[in-house]
């Protein structure tokens, strides 16, 4: 199976260049928001059983930019060829949806502030080298458009996506490189428990692997004054101006984009670093089947009961964003293949409560919420999510290339109680 793979690069547009595709990407998520209301229309008219796709509204597209009437005359200025991309995108979005083994959502309608790119077929665009640090993208109705050259596109064109940040535009390109999937590697495979205080941690390690703080200390407080400033200054605008932003709230969101955008670079390379070096090095690499979004639900509750430690279930949450497992798999997934690893997902329950010593699990092994653990069978001690890290190496090391619903096996005797333990490595391997 050969590989398509994402290119992304750092567009230097000109100010004339850069106000015409900010205004394309206020088109596009219009388009987004009138095709997708279209649609669910469609669907409560015929009670869910019908739906239009982009096949059909392509050519209503078409016949609205032939209409004469000026209220449409921002889908005549989007170009042709990127409207249809995003309506391909949004059934796309729905085939998601339908599939009960993706986990996305029902697509969504996309505010002001949404990260919408205004895309295009590969076909439609054109790749020039400069020298060895510049090239240019030729866009339709837009002419070249200069991107930061900082490594060789690899393969033959498939798409083409530029996409605005807090840090300034970018130019994504979908590449068919012709890779195809590696042979096994042979290596020594190896579970990782991804957590919050402790980013990473390898069965095969004996120390954890921590994420870098993605702000400093002066970022992180110039991040909660310019969070305040912007309050008083949209307070202040609700209050006088009608709700209309000045000049000077646009300027203090744009500073606070930019440390934001900065934050998910260094949150991004670290995973990068994490996930290659896991992928390389390892024979599978075994990972716990989590459900993020059911993870991240807030605990505020309702009215009529009302939720605990809400502040501090807001904390995790933004710690577990800050981790993004999510990411890291997805990552995972495909770099397995390149480097010939395999991913292996494995039932998180009990991971962190399951002695790797005697085999039993037992709630009272991880006593409070603190990080360490203490076998009540056979007295092992150790940190929790290094025990964790040796449960899911054991579990994806059973499980192969099988997808199985549960990961123990368990003997027990006429009177039900377990009298067996599982196969796995000893402990000692573990420890040295």
């Amino acid at each position: 199976m050969t590989a398509d793979m994402g290119r992304k690069y750092r567009a230097y547009p000109t100010p004339e260049q850069d106000e015409i595709l900010t205004r394309w990407r206020h088109h596009a998520r219009a388009l987004w928001n009138l095709a997708l209301e279209h649609r669910l229309m469609v669907g409560r008219k015929h009670d869910g059983v019908s739906w239009v796709w982009s096949a059909e509204q392509c050519l209503l597209l078409t016949e609205l930019r032939n209409d004469p009437d000026d209220s449409v005359n921002w889908i005549c200025d989007l170009p042709a060829t990127a409207g249809q991309q995003v309506l391909r995108r949004l059934d796309q979005a729905f085939k998601n949806w339908a599939n009960p083994s993706h986990p996305a959502r029902k697509p969504l309608f996309k505010r002001r502030g949404s990260p919408v790119g205004i895309p295009f077929p590969g076909q439609k665009v054109r790749v020039r080298r400069l020298n060895r640090r510049w090239a240019e993208v030729c866009v339709p109705k837009l002419g070249w458009i200069r991107f930061r050259l900082s490594r060789a596109l690899g393969g033959a064109l498939r798409s083409c996506t530029l996409v605005r940040d807090g840090l300034g535009w970018h130019v994504s390109f979908g590449v068919h490189t012709g890779h195809r999937a590696a042979e096994p590697n042979g290596k020594r495979g190896c579970g990782v428990d991804f957590g919050v205080k402790v980013s990473a941690w390898v069965s095969t390690e004996p120390t954890p692997r921590l994420m870098p703080p993605s702000l400093t200390e002066g970022e992180q407080r110039r991040l909660k004054a310019l969070e305040r400033r912007k309050a008083r200054q949209v307070t202040y605008a609700k209050k006088h101006n009608g709700g209309s932003y000045s000049n000077r709230l646009r300027r203090t969101i744009a500073q606070i984009a930019a440390l934001r955008g900065r934050q998910a670079r260094r949150r991004l390379d670290f995973t990068h670093k994490l996930t290659t070096d896991l992928a390389k090095n390892h024979g599978f690499v075994g990972v716990e089947d989590l459900h993020i979004l059911n993870m991240v639900k807030s605990a505020k509750g309702t009215v009529e009961q009302p939720g605990n430690g809400v502040r501090n279930k807001a904390a995790l949450n933004r710690g577990i964003y800050d981790n993004v497992p999510g990411e890291r798999r997805r990552q995972l997934g495909y770099k397995t293949l390149l480097y010939g690893s395999q991913l292996r997902p494995v039932p998180p329950h009990g991971t962190s409560q399951t002695c790797p010593a005697c085999g039993e699990r037992d709630a009272r092994n991880r006593v409070g919420c603190g990080r360490e653990f203490a076998c009540v069978h056979c007295g092992y001690t150790g940190h929790a999510d290094r025990i964790a890290s040796i449960e899911i190496e054991a579990r994806a090391r059973r499980m192969g290339d099988t997808v199985i619903k549960s990961t123990r096996s368990v003997r027990t005797d006429a009177r039900g109680r377990s009298i067996g333990t599982r196969l796995r490595a000893a402990p000692d391997a573990h420890m040295a």
